[in-house]
């Protein structure tokens, strides 16, 4: 019979479990549900037992000041001790950063496998997991007979636990640390206002090359096109996408947006946005860059080609209308809101 561990992680502020590690408690309690298998809860954190509130089945967890921030030899030696206590033949995480750099290693140390971007989670009688391979274009089913099996899962792909009820029984796991050669002193981030990657926002605007093309006057406005953009994002906290051929324009030596780089470009190194809506605007719409929204839920689209690729079944809603006015008009609305 199979037994599923799920590990998890505190988020920045040390007080709640992330995002991405309650989309994998659901999973974990989706799978256990359906092959009536065990399931126990683990948590990296500098204090685990407020972070357990309406978790379900036993958790076990690693505490003190050495699980605060994200570092690998800290992780690696956590996960590890965890996994080896919980004996799992399933262990589910969530595929970020901090995991994403350890988990390998801590399938290694323990003699499992490993799977990354897993989408879904199938199967009665054995597990399945779904992934997508060649930036999407290839959706695989994988199972194995190994164990232990370590599934990292995409973010976005489960609902969140809601963590209702009272705090579960916290068994605190004792790690034995290799020496430490690394301190975190301090987190250097970018204002708020200057962030343009944001995962967890509710919209994704994509700006495609007509913005630094040459515009109806026969002048291209660049500086024009940055303002209204930067002040799009500054005024409702969307995330920024770009298509591949706007970032490619820096390195051949075009006109190019100051603010924009090869993380904001949609199926870069096969990621995958998964925001409730996007909005794209100056891109043609054809295939290569459609590949990358294929999770976005509402699409729509601001074109001043009425047979853009956009409007071939790729949009739920193309504006036939010039980017730069309808942007305008956007960001005055909503400045007076």
């Amino acid at each position: 019979m199979e037994s599923i561990f799920v590990l998890t992680h505190a988020d920045e502020s040390g007080v709640a479990l992330t995002r991405a590690s309650l989309e994998a408690v659901t999973a974990g309690m989706e799978l256990a549900a359906r092959l009536s298998a065990t399931l126990k809860i683990g948590i990296v954190a500098a204090d685990p037992q407020p972070l357990s509130k309406g978790l379900p089945g036993a958790v076990l967890a690693v505490a003190g000041p050495a699980f605060a921030q994200p570092r690998f030899a800290s992780d690696a030696a956590a996960c590890e001790a965890l996994c080896r206590a919980a004996e799992a033949s399933i262990v589910l995480a969530p595929g970020s950063s901090r995991f994403a750099r350890v988990m390998a290693a801590v399938a290694h140390r323990v003699g499992g496998v490993i799977d990354t971007h897993i989408t879904a989670l199938g199967g009665e009688a054995a597990v399945e997991a779904t992934r997508w391979f060649y930036r999407q274009r290839i959706e695989a089913v994988v199972t194995r007979t190994a164990r232990p099996w370590f599934l990292l899962l995409d973010a976005g792909t489960h609902m969140a636990c809601a963590g209702e009820g009272a705090n579960a029984t916290v068994e605190i796991v004792p790690v034995n640390l290799p020496s430490l050669r690394t301190e975190v002193t301090g987190i250097r981030a970018p204002r708020q206002d200057e962030q343009t990657i944001r995962p967890d926002a509710k919209l994704l605007f994509v700006a495609g090359a007509g913005w630094t093309k040459k515009q109806p006057d026969g002048q291209m406005h660049t500086d024009e096109a940055g303002k209204l953009i930067h002040g799009f994002l500054r005024l409702s906290g969307a995330s920024l996408g770009s298509s591949k051929s706007l970032v490619d324009q820096g390195g051949e030596g075009h006109s190019v947006l100051p603010f924009l780089t090869h993380l904001n470009q949609i199926g870069q190194t096969g990621s995958t946005p998964r925001h409730p809506k996007g909005l794209s605007t100056c891109c043609h719409g054809e295939e290569p860059h459609v590949v990358g929204w294929r999770f976005i839920g509402e699409r729509r689209a601001i074109s001043l080609d009425p047979n853009c690729g956009w409007t071939r079944g790729k949009a739920d809603v193309v504006y036939i209308a010039d980017a730069f006015q309808v942007m305008a008009k956007v960001n005055e609305r909503l400045a007076k809101s």
